[in-house]
């Protein structure tokens, strides 16, 4: 059983983690995270924190919680390195979209130099950008919400009829 003063100091942890978290103090976050794990395996803060700060939303570990239900401890551990290996193979396309984007970016501000320098503005049509894999679905809105998407490519006088 834990002592007064080790509750005490996992919660501190805790609550360190979240308020660096929320300072987007990630490697702080993360620190004060597995100290209170550390301290308390069983003070799920500390785990939903750590979760966090590796990227995962609220949505997505109530999901884990959910499909964990009547699974054996090994199948458990497998649906958790699939989760991370997902997380993972998210983070390269973001990264590659960034880089893609940051070459764009470089390539816009020369020609934007050598537009001006020659007294003319750019010509948006002349610029080319960096195509990257294909970027993931988005998820599906819900019913409501997606009967009220307004078409955003409509002439300004539809798309004011489409919002009535």
């Amino acid at each position: 059983m834990m002592s007064k003063t080790e509750l005490a100091e996992a919660v501190a942890h805790a609550l360190s983690g979240q308020v660096a978290f929320q300072g987007r103090d990630i490697p702080a976050s993360i620190e004060h995270s597995r100290r209170a794990i550390a301290l308390d395996p069983t003070l799920w803060i500390g785990y939903i924190q750590l979760a966090q700060a590796l990227g995962f939303t609220l949505d997505a570990l109530r999901a884990n919680i959910v499909t964990r239900a009547g699974q054996t401890r090994d199948e458990i551990h497998e649906d958790m390195l699939r989760r991370l290996d997902t997380r993972l193979v998210e983070i390269d396309q973001m990264l590659a979209t960034l880089r893609a984007q940051r070459k764009d970016l470089l390539a816009v501000r020369a020609q934007m130099e050598a537009s001006w320098a020659e007294g003319q503005c750019l010509d948006a049509g002349s610029v080319t950008l960096t195509p990257v894999g294909h970027p993931s679905p988005a998820p599906a809105l819900p019913r409501a919400r997606r009967a009220a998407r307004v078409d955003a490519s409509a002439p300004a006088p539809a798309r004011r009829a489409q919002r009535r």
